[in-house]
């Protein structure tokens, strides 16, 4: 080889290795984002593309694992490095105790990796904010953590479990993301765990934050934050899920019109030790109820009053205090039983688990 073809040569590789730098660069910056499975509408077929409200394993159909999830989805690798792993698969109505615990350890056991930046986890929407408020509550760390479903099944007509998951993806590679807790991304929304709530059964807009408001909106995969949460959360919670074995039992009572205390002297006789009574309006219940509240709580139960109306606080007052009744705030029954048998781990004591519910 002569000089000049030497020089030309050597001038070619640098001008491709010149060209090559930013595409290398941008796919070393990308980051590394882990999908925990669990199961759900997200990963079910329907007999056929009409097929949105009957599907998975109650309807003989199969359940899609998490490397179909991820295949049906290359536009996901634009925006992070992603690996899979089958954490279980069932729908969340038929999550157990177990299975959470499982789930938040294994999250947080990825959370601690210098070789992972966020996490996803694919979720059914029945229990999803629940899943979504004990993973804010127990994990310890700043790391993006989202929850992602779909309301129609990968088989179905307009199917959102694509987009959902691309922009779960999308959101949890973002510096955005971090340091704001758990969050939900359904339907181009973000939303806190604390906030979310299901508000409808079927449709692809299920998913709101009727009282705080979401904390940003996903556009074209990217996310944009308005807001951000005010609540303790992960990192800044007393909570903490490599402290946590097992969970207390704490039920709830759903109260109406003309009910008595059958029910509550049922869930004490059958070991609870908290329970969560969802009152009409402002935490109010009819007089039979009461007494058997109070009866449990004189047991050493802990009483915590909320209420079945979807939105608003509920603040102490006098006659529930007096009878050392812990007042929800603004956690649902179902985000109060949880914070219940989280707070039963550390104290039973009223006031403590009144300033525990007043701060998370």
């Amino acid at each position: 080889m002569n000089l000049k073809t030497f020089t030309t040569s050597v001038l070619s590789a640098a001008a491709f290795a010149l060209a090559a730098a930013p595409a290398l660069a941008q796919q070393a910056a990308k980051a590394n984002v882990a999908i925990l499975a669990t199961g759900g509408t997200i990963a079910s077929r329907g007999a056929d593309t009409l097929a949105l409200t009957d599907y998975g394993p109650g309807a003989g159909m199969k359940q899609v694992g998490i490397q179909s999830l991820v295949s049906a989805v290359p536009e996901i690798e634009k925006f992070a490095n992603v690996s899979g792993e089958q954490i279980f698969n069932v729908g969340s109505s038929k999550i157990s105790m177990a299975n959470w615990l499982t789930l938040a350890k294994r999250t947080h056991e990825l959370l601690a990796s210098d070789g992972v930046d966020g996490v996803v986890i694919t979720h059914g929407t029945d229990t999803l904010e629940e899943t979504a408020y004990f993973l804010n509550l127990v994990l310890k760390t700043n790391k993006p953590v989202v929850l992602v479903g779909s309301m129609r099944p990968s088989t179905g007509i307009s199917a959102d479990g694509p987009l959902n998951l691309v922009n779960a993806v999308a959101l949890a590679a973002s510096p955005a993301a971090q340091s704001k807790g758990v969050l939900v991304s359904m339907n181009d929304r973000i939303s806190s765990a604390f906030g979310v709530m299901k508000t409808n059964t079927t449709n692809t807009g299920t998913f709101k934050s009727p009282d705080g408001g979401e904390l940003g909106y996903m556009q074209n995969s990217q996310p944009f934050f308005i807001s951000s949460p005010a609540k303790r959360h992960t990192s800044n919670s007393e909570f903490d899920i490599r402290q946590i074995d097992s969970l207390p039992r704490v039920d709830i009572n759903y109260t109406t019109l003309g009910s008595d205390g059958v029910l509550v002297d049922a869930a004490v006789a059958a070991g609870a030790r908290g329970i969560v009574n969802a009152g009409t309006g402002h935490a109010n219940m009819p007089v039979a109820i009461m007494e058997s509240l109070v009866a449990a709580q004189k047991k050493g139960v802990a009483v915590v009053v909320g209420s079945r109306v979807p939105t608003g606080i509920v603040t102490p007052t006098g006659e529930f205090s007096k009878a050392g009744f812990v007042s929800s705030m603004m956690h649902s029954p179902q985000k109060a039983r949880i914070l219940l048998m989280l707070a039963l781990t550390k104290t039973q004591d009223p006031k403590e688990l009144q300033r525990i519910f007043d701060a998370y």
